[in-house]
């Protein structure tokens, strides 16, 4: 017959190796998270020549958010702002372009607009134009005035938008605007109407941060 204290014993080993057990199957449920997608910031417009550092900011399938350190960066338009391996943007030439963090097959994204310094206006291309009633089109540029500088074409940076007032109501509608593109195209939708003159508007935000506009008119014309 076991003694009280070889019982004692063997308790005890049965407890411990009860725990060891337990440690064990814990360790086997218990993974470490996954990363499940990455903010990356900021969105940003930086002069020409300007810097901006980049982050990301990684979710994981537990919920849980962590710093990311270990990322690779990449810029859709190198030709306007390049970045170096440790996200720090840098601006190149007027544009926007997309950056991108990545970590494995996890990305994330996110906006910079590179905009000239010493802009003191803006101008359009032509300031009239006509253009055919149902799908006629008119083209347009923008350009940049810089102090101390030649003007700088800025069509596809600049927001381009239209409006027209016929009839006691809009017709902001009537036309169709595009974004980003040069030249700049306008197009006269099926419901514009023949002598209806609609004012097309470049908007532009400099390095100051300061919105310069300048506007053309558009006249829309009967089918011959």
């Amino acid at each position: 017959m076991l003694s009280s204290k070889q019982k004692l014993r063997i308790a005890g080993a049965f407890s411990t190796l009860l725990l060891f057990a337990m440690g064990v199957g814990c360790n086997g449920f218990f993974v470490n998270p996954t990363l499940t997608s990455i903010a990356v910031g900021p969105t940003a417009t930086i002069n020409q020549g300007g810097t901006v550092q980049m982050s990301a900011v990684g979710t994981y399938n537990d919920g849980s958010t962590n710093s990311l350190s270990n990322v690779l960066w990449s810029s859709s338009e190198t030709g306007v702002a390049a970045i170096s391996g440790s996200g720090l943007v840098t601006g190149v030439s007027p544009g926007t372009t997309t950056v991108t963090g990545a970590s494995g097959t996890v990305s994330g994204t996110a906006t910079v607009t590179v905009a000239l310094s010493n802009v003191t206006g803006i101008t359009i291309s032509p300031t009239t134009r006509s253009a055919q009633v149902n799908g006629g089109t008119a083209d347009f540029t923008a350009s940049a005035t810089i102090s101390g500088g030649s003007p700088v074409d800025v069509t596809a940076t600049v927001t381009w938008s239209v409006a027209s007032v016929r009839n006691g109501g809009t017709g902001t509608s009537d036309f169709s605007v595009q974004q980003g593109v040069d030249p700049e195209v306008v197009t006269v939708n099926s419901t514009a109407v023949a002598g209806e003159v609609a004012t097309i508007q470049a908007s532009y935000v400099g390095g100051s941060g300061t919105t310069f506009t300048a506007t053309a008119t558009l006249t829309v014309t009967a089918a011959p």
